[in-house]
């Protein structure tokens, strides 16, 4: 099975990188990518969809959940182009390659810096709201764009498991809420007076949020881009932007739901949404990555506290956010190696795996059953391979990891066992500094 292949692959990385010192005493913490366990998800979109539809598809990968140039390269070579949310993350789009025609800017605050930078390069834009298509409406009316433009709207279907990633309450801060008082009158007529607008899009969230759902909104999106261009007389739409937020299964190995599974299900529910009149543009993220990336975490010291175990690790807030913040909605699978980072073994035994920053909340897992970790030993923190340590959260100034690309066995070019190539080289303390105002030690002392 696949599922037990990348677990394979795993293991083998993890021993290799204690062998070739990627993690010790100097490096306590450093992330991995399986690269080919990346290619492979990257098939699986791009088969799901055309199993589906002969329409144009491009897949954009949700540059936040992921925001390392060497990722999104990697992507670009299997076909996924970008979704930038930022001029940081359009930046990073280019500096991987990805063509202007294979990105998509989305953001509720656009500045017209923004804007006017992706309407120069041809870059499609789904504009947020009334004031910024107004905005657009100025730009494209100064200078010509080849830019595929459209308007995000929320379909307003409700929420799911986890609020703050559910875009399509009553109250989302996203898209123009299609059905507050006059909304809808409204949208029809902004592209009947625009007929440059040729795009329609909307997302409706992320984890936690079931496919029925999901499937809903873009119920809601086709049957608007339907009486759009009934109104319009001709098919103005003729792209649908219908977003990403296929949830991941944190609980296995196992890559549940497939996209498969979810391009099925729009078939069923929205067949119009794929018989080939509407281009499509998808915008997954998480999906892509979270299954393909490990934390490892030397356990620098093993104590207990009323009488509970505790695995102090050099993994915490930093590299897990979300997990430590809210760990009843971002739980996280840990896995236990001994110090030559083989496999663990041993009968469960109940134990908090704590992170290095200075409050008691840095919590990878509490009283999980593993292995009793000792001082020295290793541990993975499993599915983080988005908005985990790519994302860094700089509490007590903990330096950022290294993030290590992996291949094994017959993927490496020399046949080796586990090759690996760097992503990200671990931050040095004084990028720390520098990156802390070090340049200006003296500044506040005389104003």
């Amino acid at each position: 099975m696949a599922s037990e292949r990348a677990a394979d692959r795993r293991d083998q990385a993890v021993r290799a990188a204690v062998e070739q010192g990627l993690l010790g005493e100097a490096q306590p913490v450093a992330a991995l990518l399986d690269v080919a366990g990346i290619r492979s998800c990257a098939a699986a979109l791009r088969a799901a969809f055309a199993a589906v539809t002969d329409a144009p598809v491009l897949h954009a990968f949700a540059v936040k959940a992921a925001p390392l140039v060497p990722v999104l390269a990697l992507l670009h070579a299997e076909g996924i182009g970008a979704e930038v949310a930022s001029p940081g993350e359009l930046a990073l789009a280019r500096a991987a390659g990805v063509e202007p025609g294979r990105t998509v800017l989305d953001s509720p605050a656009k500045t017209p810096a923004e804007l006017r930078e992706a309407l120069a390069l041809g870059i499609a834009v789904n504009a947020d709201n009334p004031q910024e298509l107004a905005r657009i409406d100025a730009l494209i009316a100064s200078a010509s764009s080849r830019s595929p433009l459209g308007l995000r709207v929320n379909p307003q279907v409700g929420g799911g498991a986890i609020g703050a990633l559910s875009t399509a309450t009553a109250t989302s801060k996203f898209g123009v809420a299609l059905r507050d008082e006059g909304a809808r009158d409204w949208v029809v007529r902004a592209y009947l007076d625009r007929p440059w607008l040729t795009r329609l899009h909307t997302h409706s969230g992320s984890q936690g949020l079931p496919l029925s759902l999901m499937a809903q909104g873009i119920q809601v999106l086709y049957e608007l881009a339907e009486e759009i261009n009934t109104a319009a007389g001709r098919q103005q739409i003729d792209t649908l932007d219908i977003g990403g937020g296929l949830p991941v299964n944190f609980t296995s190995d196992e890559q549940s739901p497939a996209f498969a599974d979810y391009a099925r299900l729009l078939k069923e529910r929205v067949p119009g949404v794929l018989d080939g009149r509407y281009g499509l543009v998808t915008e997954f993220g998480r999906s892509l990555l979270a299954k393909h990336g490990t934390v490892l975490a030397r356990v620098e010291y093993a104590k207990t506290a009323g009488s509970r175990p505790i695995a102090v690790t050099h993994a915490g807030v930093q590299v897990a956010t979300r997990t430590v913040y809210d760990p009843a909605s971002w739980p996280l699978r840990i896995a236990a190696y001994d110090p030559k980072g083989s496999p663990k073994a041993g009968p469960a035994v109940p134990q908090d795996i704590a992170g290095p920053a200075c409050f008691a909340g840095d919590l990878l897992a509490e009283n999980r059953p593993l292995p009793l970790l000792e001082q020295g030993d290793v541990i993975a923190a499993l599915d983080t391979g988005a908005y985990c340590f790519s994302n860094h959260y700089g509490y007590n100034s903990l330096p950022r990891p290294g993030i290590y690309g992996f291949v094994t066995g017959a993927e490496t070019a020399d046949g080796t066992a586990v090759r690996f190539a760097t992503v990200r080289s671990p931050q040095s303390l004084a990028e720390i500094v520098a990156e802390s105002g070090g340049a200006h030690p003296d500044t506040l002392l005389t104003p």
